[in-house]
């Protein structure tokens, strides 16, 4: 095993590709080779298996075991004392395809997009190892740079848990989506009205239809499991849809007996009231986030002290702070968003937003 390996990412000009070289490269401090079809400049698929320690698939779900089969015929037993990983959203297909190489092989499954942070801090990572000899000690420093939870799980086990936890949360909200365009209801008109649930669904929708489309085809087409979790939605809304058309006691009583009570008892109560909870806090959010009395502030220098010195500024200027979050923009940069009181003065944080910019200590983003 090479304590410092060259990376070799099949899929490199892909969006996770792309991250994947990144993380490498600065967290990891790795020599990184790429190929891709789309970037006629990447490197060629010989010099992946001559030169990588470390090949990566960053693949479509449907392409991935023909193109993992592609490269065990190309390879020809140079891979033995390698590792392969992939990144595909399943993995039993995925990994049965490279267990036919002489390599080490695990799977790998971020349960996210790809982050604007530089790690997976605060996600979830599905590691399937299937084949370790030398490499699980690298593997092990991988996971812990890459800083996320990881849960590790069998193949066939985590493609059963995705029917559920992606593709029917997915088809749900498409659904929600569909009935929505069908109904005539522009999202603009409802939205006012909007309860938290509703902007947590909406929301979901607008990233499911804001993304790549054929990574949610792929999601719902490219699993067994999922035609069959489908169907049992469809006979819960179907079941659903007569209890309320039939509309009397009956029908109100087993309402509440099959889908309130069995479900609660079919939950446990920890992670009933963990899940209350956590809805809870994330109806806060969505509170602070849609109050017009804020400043988004970015702050240039990553270091300790850096946020004791924005909020001191708000103190000189005597302006008190009601909510403050962190997150990303678009362009990834880490930026606070601070809420205030309503009665605070605009004047006065326009001040506070001078006094920032010319002391370098924050650059105050557009609202």
């Amino acid at each position: 095993m090479n304590t410092s390996p060259i990376v070799g990412i099949v899929g490199s000009a892909g969006v996770y590709g792309r991250w994947l070289r990144a993380f490498f490269e600065t967290r990891m401090g790795l020599h990184v080779l790429g190929h891709d079809p789309a970037d006629p400049g990447s490197d060629g698929e010989d010099a992946l298996l001559a030169r990588a320690d470390v090949l990566v698939f960053s693949a479509p779900i449907r392409h991935t075991p023909a193109l993992i089969a592609h490269y065990v015929a190309r390879s020809g037993g140079r891979e033995a004392g390698r590792l392969w990983l992939d990144v595909t959203s399943t993995k039993a297909a995925s990994v049965a395809a490279m267990l036919a190489s002489q390599a080490d092989v695990a799977g790998l499954h971020p349960m996210t997009a790809p982050p604007k942070s530089p790690t997976l801090r605060g996600r979830v990572l599905a590691v399937c190892e299937a084949r370790l000899t030398t490499w699980r000690p690298w593997l092990e420093g991988l996971l812990a740079a890459l800083e996320a939870e990881c849960v590790q799980v069998t193949p066939e086990r985590h493609d059963r848990a995705m029917a559920l936890v992606q593709a029917m949360v997915h088809a749900g909200h498409l659904a929600q989506a569909g009935v929505l365009r069908t109904q005539g209801d522009a999202l603009a008109e409802l939205l006012p009205l909007r309860s938290a649930s509703f902007a947590m669904d909406m929301a979901m929708c607008a990233r499911i239809l804001s993304l790549n489309p054929a990574i949610y085809e792929d999601i719902q087409f490219g699993n067994p499991h999922v035609g069959a979790v489908l169907r049992g939605l469809s006979v819960q809304l179907a079941r659903l849809a007569v209890l309320v058309e039939q509309g009397d006691d009956a029908a109100r009583a087993a309402f509440r007996a099959e889908f309130l009570d069995a479900n609660r008892e079919a939950f446990d109560a920890a992670a009933l009231a963990e899940g209350n909870y956590t809805f809870e806090r994330l109806g806060y959010l969505l509170a602070d986030l849609a109050d017009a009395h804020t400043l988004s502030v970015h702050l240039p220098e990553d270091r300790p002290g850096s946020l004791r010195a924005l909020l001191h500024v708000f103190e000189r200027h005597g302006v008190s702070i009601a909510s403050l979050h962190s997150s990303r923009t678009q362009a990834g940069e880490l930026h606070f968003r601070l809420g205030f009181n309503s009665g605070t003065r605009r004047e006065t944080l326009a001040a506070v937003a001078a006094e920032l910019a010319g002391s370098g200590i924050g650059r105050v983003l557009p609202s």
